[in-house]
């Protein structure tokens, strides 16, 4: 118990700073301490719901969230993670590793490409952005993360939105996916509620702490602990599969 609550906590400070859902570095370390796959991202979905509530309450007190733009791509999100249990109970384990893996690489490979931060943000049609979300909340809530690890480079490197803006925009449309990722893992049996609700209670600690350590810190400084990030998760990733 008291090393899911640490783990909670650390999970919810990368997920409140980083705006993830924290999935990301959850399921690997569930992993790690020995928890079955499918067992592990329906932990993570649990603790997503926790901390992407919270942290957007912080970050719309904060004035950081969009939440007009969001609430279209959130919504696409809802209905695409409802298919994401499904998803999960078709797919062997090692079929989902391998999609965490490429969703790792593609929000690295994107981070890593140079934005200029004097184009103006680019408002896109509310369909294109159900799209995204409704694709965005189907395969990611099949791997057990909440979708804003690819979300947040999409707005900063095709919307050109702001880095803070696109941090706190990703940890809103968590919240979408997943409540309903949730729904979906719970019908098909992969959530382990206490330990999820161990994770996710600790992890408000954390979250609390990762927001307002987001507003302290420089965007340039938070960019590169974003692809530092993103880094350590894909090399883990690369030597779980392939090592």
């Amino acid at each position: 118990m008291l090393e899911l609550a640490l783990i909670g906590t650390i999970v919810g400070l990368i997920s409140g700073f980083f705006g993830v859902g924290g999935g990301t570095i959850l399921v690997p370390l569930l992993l790690l301490l020995g928890f079955e796959t499918k067992v592990a991202m329906g932990i993570s979905v649990v603790q997503m719901v926790f901390s992407s509530i919270y942290g957007s309450y912080l970050n719309n007190k904060k004035g950081t969230l969009d939440v007009a733009m969001v609430l279209f791509i959130g919504a696409g999100g809802f209905c695409g993670a409802l298919l994401s249990g499904y998803i999960t109970s078709i797919l062997s384990p090692k079929t989902l590793e391998l999609i965490f893996l490429s969703f790792a690489i593609f929000a690295l490979v994107r981070l890593f490409i140079k934005v200029d931060a004097g184009k103006e943000q680019k408002e896109k049609h509310p369909l294109i952005l159900v799209s995204i979300g409704f694709i965005l909340g189907a395969i990611s809530m099949t791997i057990g993360v909440g979708g804003s690890i690819v979300l947040t480079p999409i707005l900063v490197g095709f919307l050109h939105v702001p880095l803070k803006k696109a941090i706190s925009a990703g940890l809103f449309f968590v919240v979408f996916s997943s409540v309903s990722g949730l729904i979906s893992h719970a019908l098909k049996g992969n959530v382990d509620y206490n330990s999820g609700i161990i994770i996710g209670l600790a992890s408000l600690v954390g979250v609390y702490i990762g927001v307002h350590l987001k507003d302290t810190v420089g965007e340039r400084l938070q960019k590169n602990l974003l692809v530092s990030f993103y880094l350590i998760v894909v090399l883990y990733l690369i030597q779980r599969t392939f090592i």
